[in-house]
């Protein structure tokens, strides 16, 4: 009897622990399902608080980044074209000369004599050719003899010239207008001819060369925008234009040469310095949305459309993406309102309370990402 009474109580013990249990696991379930019933299929009067924005026209840049090193638009080795002895040195390091401006002279006192000798010989044919001609006239002298004169006076004018050159060698002058390097050699070297003296770089545009992904070569042309920056000038851009594309793709690297010209009137660019190229491929007006409002399910990408208080899931076809924006190329017109907050409770056709709107974006363009094009 004892051992009845006993089981009796544990099999009571144990119902009343189940129901209470089951009653328990009904209220928590109620509990925890009521505002998505209520948000999504209208049982009760709670709604999905959610924060919108405006789907808005801006003006969008595609662009790609390369690197590059600058050149000078002209760059030569100042060498003399004669040996000697430097006798004068007007080279300074980064001095603006002009066109035809001495930057040198060597000793020339035996180019000097070798001058003033042969102009002495010149005037004297010079002069047997003009009595010859008097003679010639009296019939006193033959024309050969005359002809005779008048090639030795040919020959001495020759001679004239090429002292004059060889003179004229001695001083060496700038080939074009530009800014000169550093020079090692002093008054009193001895030089010959090859010897590089100083460089020469004009400066006024420097090239740049760098190559692009072969993709990109029906969308480059010449005249298009560049923009080029350095570490050497932080918070700098140097702006320009491609001049040149090159007609071969390499095809080791499938890549292509592109030639950019950059202004630079205050010399700041040197030759050979390294800078990031951003190259403007497109510009255009679209309409963007804060990347916040993508919802991505699998190769799809939707927006949850505000609407009479309803969300809408819209599927749409995406673009260009910025820093905090995208571009949406299908889906969405100016002006619809589209949630940015409370994705993950939101259901199509779930009614919406709207807390709050995104602020408008104050800029009207960006670049796109470095290297990549339109994402769709």
């Amino acid at each position: 009897m004892q051992f009845l009474k006993q089981l009796v109580i544990i099999l009571v013990l144990a119902g009343l622990g189940w129901g209470g249990y089951t009653v328990y696991l009904e209220q928590f379930a109620n509990g925890a399902t009521a505002p998505e019933r209520g948000g999504s299929r209208g049982g009760g009067d709670r709604k999905v608080g959610v924060e919108v924005a405006s789907a808005e026209k801006a003006r969008l840049t595609r662009s790609v980044e390369a690197v590059g090193t600058t050149r000078a638009r002209q760059s030569v080795e100042i060498v003399p074209l004669a040996d000697g002895t430097i006798v004068e040195l007007l080279i300074t390091a980064g001095k603006d000369v002009e066109k035809g401006e001495i930057v040198a002279r060597l000793d020339d006192d035996i180019e000097r004599a070798n001058l003033e000798s042969a102009e002495g010989i010149l005037l004297q044919k010079e002069q047997a050719a003009a009595r010859a001609e008097k003679l010639r006239e009296t019939q006193t002298l033959s024309l050969a003899a005359l002809e005779s004169l008048h090639a030795e006076e040919i020959v001495a004018r020759a001679v004239v010239d090429k002292a004059r050159r060889q003179l004229e060698d001695r001083t060496i002058r700038a080939p074009f207008a530009g800014v000169l390097g550093l020079s090692s050699i002093d008054v009193g070297a001895r030089v010959e001819s090859g010897d590089v003296l100083a460089t020469l770089d004009d400066l006024s545009e420097v090239e740049v060369e760098f190559q692009l992904p072969e993709t990109l070569y029906a969308s480059v042309k010449p005249g298009q925008v560049v923009s080029a920056r350095t570490a050497a000038f932080p918070g700098r851009s140097f702006e320009g234009r491609i001049v040149a594309i090159d007609s071969r793709v390499d095809r080791n690297s499938r890549s292509f040469a592109t030639r950019a010209l950059l202004p630079n009137p205050d010399r700041a660019l040197p030759s050979g310095m390294f800078v990031l190229m951003s190259i403007t491929l497109d510009d255009y007006e679209a309409i963007t949305v804060p990347d916040a409002a993508i919802v991505a399910e699998g190769s799809r990408n939707f927006v949850y459309r505000i609407a009479d208080g309803k969300a809408e899931k819209t599927m749409v076809t995406l673009g260009l993406r910025q820093p905090g924006s995208v571009e949406i190329a299908e889906g969405l017109s100016p002006g619809d309102l589209v949630a940015v907050t409370g994705l993950q409770r939101l259901r199509n056709g779930a009614e919406v309370q709207v807390s709050g709107t995104r602020p408008e974006r104050k800029e009207t363009t960006d670049e796109g990402e470095p290297g990549k094009e339109g994402q769709s």
